[in-house]
């Protein structure tokens, strides 16, 4: 069974009749709005104010503490964040330029080790130039000096040879042989 709803069904003994969804008032209204009403205004007043106070004391001494220390914790970690990235820009500033001093100077070595190289070679090639040019020079002359004692061998062999053609050439024109001083006498006329 229901149970019987007491906004709607009268207490026993009534004779009023209930109409569904309509509330008789049975009080009078005053008329003013309940917070407006001024023989409770001090009263309220007085919990107004310790209702602050008490969220002014716990605000002061519990959240904003809290909020105080978090926020400081957090600048303290981005000052140090900043601090440390300050740091490592300085450092990489600083390995760049050592870097670039680095290249500098290596680039400025090897210069001067590929100048160094080069006049080494240059010297080398011009030490090995005039060793050849010495060489090919002796060559030349002892092959000068081959020649011309071949030359003059020849030439000596070439006299004999003249000298028998012209004895052979003589004896057979005129039947005799001519004699040898006669014969050396027109080989040196002729040689000059």
């Amino acid at each position: 069974m229901a149970q019987p709803n007491p906004l709607t069904t009268p207490p026993p003994g009534a004779d009023t009749q209930v109409v569904p969804g309509h509330v008789e008032h049975t009080e009078a209204h005053s008329g003013a709005f309940p917070p407006f009403e001024t023989s409770g205004f001090l009263a309220q007043l007085i919990w107004l104010a310790l209702a602050f106070g008490l969220l002014y004391y716990l605000m002061d001494k519990i959240a904003l503490p809290r909020i105080q220390s978090i926020l400081h914790a957090r600048a303290e970690r981005l000052r140090a964040d900043l601090d440390q990235a300050q740091a490592m820009k300085a450092e990489a500033d600083a390995a760049g330029v050592a870097f670039e001093t680095a290249l500098r100077d290596a680039q400025g070595k090897a210069r001067d080790i590929a100048q160094t190289t080069r006049n080494e070679l240059a010297a080398e090639a011009e030490t090995k130039r005039k060793a050849l040019e010495d060489e090919l020079n002796a060559k030349l002359s002892a092959s000068e000096a081959t020649i011309r004692t071949r030359t003059e061998a020849a030439m000596g062999n070439v006299r004999t040879i003249a000298g028998e053609a012209a004895s052979a050439i003589v004896e057979r024109l005129t039947g005799q042989a001519p004699d040898r001083t006669s014969l050396d006498r027109a080989l040196d006329a002729t040689a000059h």
